[in-house]
């Protein structure tokens, strides 16, 4: 039984040890992309966008979608070729990518953190 029970708590703590943290995003270097969304991956944990900024092309990771969508931030808002503003902090780790802290589309900003 205790081996029952040791394996169902790794079991369930499996999805908060594959999460990562914010760690790897230098916070000191805030910038912001405007441009219209390339293509946007809603799903869990984290939903991701592909903005082309200054000729290269950023993936921004924004907050869960429940957040999101408590927040008044949908899917149908965030399709390509809607123009948002993205302001986060770049990734140490991975050339052109970002964590999104706020996001305004449509006139609406949402605090993504």
């Amino acid at each position: 039984m205790r081996r029952f029970a040791l394996l169902a708590a790794l079991v369930a703590s499996a999805p908060a040890l594959a999460h990562h943290g914010w760690g790897s995003y230098d916070a000191a270097k805030v910038f912001t992309i405007t441009a219209p969304v390339e293509h946007l991956d809603w799903s869990n944990p984290h939903a991701h966008l592909r903005l082309r900024h200054q000729g290269e092309m950023w993936e921004a990771t924004l907050a869960p979608l429940s957040r999101m969508q408590l927040r008044g931030l949908s899917e149908e808002m965030l399709k390509p070729g809607a123009t948002v503003s993205v302001e986060g902090y770049p990734s140490t780790r991975t050339a052109r990518e970002m964590r999104a802290e706020r996001i305004t589309v449509a006139g609406k900003t949402v605090e993504l953190r």
